[in-house]
């Protein structure tokens, strides 16, 4: 350790860095007394350091010998070593890809939400097939279970139903007609509601019973319907003569009677319910594809 004496404790460290050649940082620096002005010239103290270079320190170290333990060394192991890990590697990766192959071989296959649309409107091949689960019933004993089915639900409501048709519309579809003074509010604003009844009924109707539904609330289908025929009357001629066609954006009841009417005026062409980017139905009608083209 070294002392240095100046006016400040700057000027001290100044001569402490000259002195050793080096940075400040590489100082190590014990402040013996601090710096005063004292009082009207009287009691002025100069600072005082003591330092040292922590660089000539680490210099006069000694390195320590290194010292290695000799070891035969047989190229021969160690290609071998080499060889053995590569193996196991390649088994492991083997393996984990068959596992990983075989668990996304095994994700069922879910139906996509225009599949499930399709199979909830569409007039299939099949839908004579009554579950064997079902019991089958007489016409009119269905029609009465059904009546008394709705009126339980309906009796406790505000809404004023003044009668609630029930009948067959033709032997696998059953027609339910609500009329009276509220009848119309069943609708709803954009049909929500109407959309919502025909769904909970058709589920209810098409489960215990293996019948499809017609539903009527205050000449709501009937008026869907005659709007709808309207719209396609130019589209189908449109098909007639291009061979196919994209109607616009529908809403849900309405995808359903265009879907229907055009699969009656063209049974021999592709006729679906397909969603666009912004989650809008529409029909599309176009021929369809052999596997070779």
């Amino acid at each position: 350790m070294k002392k240095f004496e100046a006016t400040c404790l700057e000027e001290a460290y100044e001569l402490a860095t000259s002195e050793f050649e080096c940075s400040i940082t590489d100082l190590d620096i014990d402040i013996i007394q601090q710096p005063s002005k004292g009082f009207l010239g009287f009691g002025k103290k100069n600072a005082i350091i003591t330092a040292s270079s922590r660089r000539r320190r680490r210099d006069n170290r000694r390195p320590k010998e290194q010292k290695f333990r000799k070891k035969d060394i047989k190229i021969e192991d160690v290609s071998k070593k080499i060889e053995d890990s590569n193996r196991r590697d390649e088994e492991t990766y083997t393996s984990k890809t068959y596992k990983t192959e075989k668990k996304l071989n095994s994700v069922p296959n879910v139906e996509s939400k225009e599949e499930i649309f399709d199979k909830f409107y569409s007039e299939a091949d099949n839908k004579n097939e009554i579950s064997k689960i079902i019991v089958k019933k007489e016409a009119q004993e269905i029609i009465t279970e059904v009546k008394e089915g709705l009126r339980s639900l309906f009796e406790d409501t505000c809404y004023g139903i003044d009668n609630i048709k029930v009948e067959f519309y033709d032997e696998n579809t059953l027609y339910i007609e609500f009329t009276g003074t509220d009848s119309a509010l069943l609708i709803g604003k954009e049909g929500y509601r109407y959309k919502a009844l025909s769904y909970i009924l058709f589920n209810w109707i098409n489960e215990k019973y293996g019948l499809m539904l017609r539903l009527e609330v205050a000449e709501f289908l009937k008026n869907q319907e005659a709007s709808i025929h309207t719209y396609l009357e130019p589209v189908i001629e449109t098909i007639k003569e291009k061979g196919n066609f994209k109607t616009k954006p529908l809403d849900g009841i309405l995808v359903h009677i265009a879907l229907k009417k055009l699969r009656e005026e063209f049974p021999d062409k592709y006729v679906a319910v397909k969603t666009n980017i912004r989650g809008d139905k529409y029909v599309l009608v176009n021929e369809y594809r052999s596997k070779e083209q």
